[in-house]
């Protein structure tokens, strides 16, 4: 699919003779961006917290004003 013009195009008659040099770069940047992430000595990530009681969203009750 290309993009600019919005057509389905034959690879071969859009130029594209090599697709697999394509799927190449594609698996080595996959695992370069892996080797880096096993020699890295820390990753951020964020860790959802669990709600204890998700019902209770309201104001708690107490004396009146």
């Amino acid at each position: 699919f290309d993009v600019v013009s919005e057509k389905y195009w034959d690879m071969f008659e859009a130029g594209i003779i090599d697709p697999t040099k394509v799927t190449r770069s594609a698996l080595q940047n996959a695992v370069s961006i892996a080797g880096m992430l096993l020699t890295t000595d820390a990753l951020v990530a964020e860790i959802k917290e669990k709600e204890e009681n998700p019902a209770a969203t309201g104001m708690p009750g107490g004396m009146p004003y």
